[in-house]
């Protein structure tokens, strides 16, 4: 298979072409050898360097470069597509489709679905990341009547970054506390936790990917031994089904998908915008 450069491009912020591309992409092995989000090529100038450099690209590779764009705007979409490369517009290939079996046009505005269109809406994700930040941790107790959705796990097991990500993408209100030992050692629930018992959701990892991810917070501590989080692992899934706690095991899945699950678990409204 031979190596390509990867370019994602958009008259915008790019976000979607380098989304969609990127996905598209893990179905093909060992086609790539370097990538280039480039967004806001919103002039003919820019347009017209940014095929220079698809072209220069093509010179000292053996595979043509893969471009997928989002362009909305027509002109600097065929400027860029006469560059020397394969070339994939993602929104053009469906929008022309869409106007047809909808019978109208679409709007041609760049940036919709990255833009700040409904002002309530990003006001609310920001309200959520705010929230996620100041409930992180266990750190206030005092604000979980407000919480959409409380992450509970052993440390290390992706609860910041996945209630960030939830608070972000879909404005859910996150909240996530620790499982300690002594918890474990009690197999039951922290006092603090148990009057939002239908809020939680457990995160739990594979021992191994545990003690990895310990290990390069604190090396060589029994902390992260992997006897201890086999321990700490067993305990707290034991305490998960005691408790009827929904829990999902996140070793080898993405932060997009542990939200996309957790979502469909607890049955969020979809609140992406």
């Amino acid at each position: 298979m031979k190596n390509r450069t990867i370019f994602f491009i958009s008259d915008r912020t790019a976000i979607t072409a380098e989304t969609l591309g990127k996905s598209l992409l893990t179905q093909f092995e060992g086609v790539e050898r370097e990538r280039h989000v480039i967004p806001f090529i919103d002039t003919e100038s820019r347009a017209k360097a940014v095929k220079e450099k698809i072209n220069d690209s093509y010179t000292v590779n053996e595979g043509r470069p893969i471009v997928f764009s989002t362009f909305t705007d027509d002109k600097l979409r065929s400027i860029v597509a006469e560059s020397d490369c394969i070339f994939y517009d993602l929104f053009n290939d469906y929008i022309e489709r869409m106007e047809r079996d909808l019978r109208q046009e679409s709007s041609h505005e760049a940036g919709k679905s990255h833009g700040m269109i409904d002002i309530s809406s990003y006001e609310s994700r920001i309200r959520a990341v705010n929230y996620a930040l100041v409930n992180d941790d266990g750190a206030r107790l005092d604000h979980y009547q407000q919480a959409d959705v409380i992450l509970v796990g052993v440390s290390r097991t992706g609860k910041t970054p996945t209630s960030l990500y939830l608070a972000l993408q879909y404005g859910i209100f996150t909240a996530n506390f620790p499982i300690t030992d002594s918890d474990l050692d009690n197999c039951s629930l922290p006092r603090a936790l148990k009057p939002y018992r239908k809020k939680l959701f457990g995160l739990t990892i594979g021992a191994e990917q545990l003690s990895r991810i310990r290990e390069e917070r604190r090396p060589g501590s029994p902390y992260a031994s992997l006897r201890n989080c086999q321990r700490e692992v067993s305990q707290v899934e034991e305490l998960f089904h005691l408790e009827n706690i929904p829990f999902l095991n996140v070793t080898s899945i993405s932060i997009e998908e542990i939200a996309a699950q957790i979502r469909l678990t607890r049955e969020f409204d979809v609140r992406q915008f």
